[in-house]
């Protein structure tokens, strides 16, 4: 409770948490959920504006390679945002990185916007490779994730205090799902996703980052960005003081310019670097492992069988809509829950625990899927499989992934460590996008067992490897990783070789 009044008094921070998170996170969240809605009118209007310009209708496989096009450009979008977030980061700051990248879903609302005026579906493709370029700069958090996917847990989390890092971190994955939630709502045909209203439906992403240009510049800058990257000591009291209220900043200053001393002389490394760097090498393969299993444990691919399984349920066709929201709110409820304990719980046991439920489902799933003609209440366990296996991620991979960058690397790594995550992220979200279907295809209802391997995988490898990161100092973690990664080499100095034998006499 003494956690929960500290963020009630610092009504700074919970305001600058919500204006980076409207146009931040939300933005892939919303982006995701609201083009499935207008699916069919889309590749009607793919058809019939190449008629128009031809007067040779499209074929069916041509339409769906168009459409495969159009789903693509999201994730290239986000590969090239990942790219340019860290150096965004580190020569505009956190702040002005997240209100430029503004400029990106604009572009895209304008496209998307007037694309049926213009006769052009060719403008839909160049929309999403924009919003793709948007949403992975403002965050990492989740599945997945450009600019907003890398740099907004950044900013939140170096703006936090270090005992509410996690759960202020956190939020970025808690907005997500609100977007994924109010994308699938926006999207019914009562709303925007009638045959007449999507355009609208996809320019309307808009709204949030015009929110975020209005809100953000009113609140500060980083601190940690302003004391250690810009050395800008007034500016980083400033911005602690509006952040912190009235509370004591001297302890958390020190520790601040303790981290200053130990990077002073050093300069932002490029991602090539972390690589290369021997003291870097268990942070940097935490991060590749559990980014990767961000995307290759098969959350997203449960949203394909969703409308299935709930077909099969006895759900009425045009009432599924309305049960596949319930799939985002999941996301949703158990991001907010994952937030209110993750400070309390720790990193490792949220990302154990949820990766271990996450396999047992998988395998239920799986029996209840090849039972599903034969018996007659499988289709409700297929169900029941669906709902578990998103709240399973949502309790702790989907949140706990993004907060573990900004912990196990120092201010000089961070910017590159994100975009490597960011861009494993949104790599691995294609191949998954563009291998499914394949692996439905080839292995039918055992199609889950490359997502079952890749949980059990990442479980064994937190459960070996991960250290807690909860309420330590970036520099505390630093040391914790930094006799992991000299463990062996110390051993080999401080070993001398056997004495000199100075007689053969028993």
């Amino acid at each position: 409770m003494n956690k929960l009044q500290r963020l009630l008094q610092s009504k700074i921070l919970i305001l600058t948490i919500c204006a980076a998170g409207i146009g931040g996170t939300f933005q892939y969240g919303y982006n995701i959920s609201i083009i499935n809605a207008p699916t069919s009118y889309i590749q009607t209007f793919m058809n019939e504006t190449w008629l128009e310009r031809t007067g040779v209708p499209l074929e069916s496989n041509v339409i769906l390679l168009l459409w495969s096009f159009t789903v693509s450009a999201y994730p290239l979008g986000g590969l090239t945002g990942a790219v340019v977030a860290g150096p965004m980061a580190i020569m505009l700051g956190r702040k002005m990185s997240l209100l430029l990248n503004n400029v990106f879903v604009i572009i895209a609302a304008g496209l998307s916007g007037f694309s049926r005026m213009a006769k052009s579906f060719e403008m839909i493709m160049l929309s999403r490779f924009f919003t793709g370029v948007n949403a992975a700069e403002v965050s990492i958090c989740l599945p997945c994730p450009g600019v907003s996917m890398n740099i907004q847990p950044m900013y939140l989390a170096e703006s936090a205090p270090k005992k509410l890092r996690g759960a202020v971190a956190l939020t970025s994955a808690s907005f997500t799902a609100l977007g994924l939630v109010l994308g699938q709502v926006v999207g019914l045909r009562e709303l925007l996703g009638g045959e007449e209203s999507w355009p609208f439906l996809l320019a309307s992403n808009v709204v949030p980052a015009l929110i975020q240009l209005t809100a953000l510049p009113w609140f500060p800058e980083s601190p940690r960005y302003l004391l250690i990257d810009r050395g800008d000591k007034e500016s980083c009291i400033s911005a602690l003081q509006k952040l912190r209220g009235n509370s004591d900043l001297s302890a958390e200053l020190e520790e601040m310019l303790a981290e200053q001393a130990a990077v002073k002389g050093q300069r932002a490394k490029n991602p090539w670097e972390l690589f290369q760097n021997p003291a870097l090498r268990w942070q940097l393969m935490s991060i590749v492992v559990l980014s990767s299993a961000m995307q290759l444990c098969g959350n997203d691919s449960m949203y394909f069988y969703a409308a299935y399984v709930f077909q099969e349920a006895g759900i009425p066709q045009d009432k599924i809509p309305y049960v596949v929201i319930g799939t985002g709110s999941c996301e949703l409820i158990t991001s907010v829950t994952c937030n209110m304990i993750i400070d309390y719980a720790g990193r490792r046991p949220l990302l154990l625990g949820g990766y271990i439920f996450m396999a047992g489902w998988a395998i239920v799933f799986m029996v209840a899927l090849s039972q599903q003609t034969q018996i007659s209440w499988m289709p409700y366990l297929s169900m029941a499989c669906i709902f578990a296996y998103i709240l399973s991620f949502g309790i702790g991979p989907a949140g706990v992934t993004g907060v573990l960058p900004t912990e196990v690397f120092d201010q000089m790594s961070r910017p590159a460590a994100y975009m490597i995550c960011g861009s494993l992220l949104w790599f691995n979200l294609f191949l998954v996008g563009t291998a499914f279907p394949f692996i439905v295809k080839s292995l039918a209802h055992f199609c889950y067992v490359p997502f079952l391997v890749v949980c059990v995988c990442t479980a064994l490898y937190v459960g070996f490897f991960l250290p807690e990161t909860k309420g330590k100092s970036f520099l505390e973690i630093s040391e914790e990783f930094k006799k992991r990664n000299f463990k062996a080499h110390s051993h080999a100095v401080f070993y001398k070789g056997p004495e000199e034998i100075k007689s053969t006499m028993l």
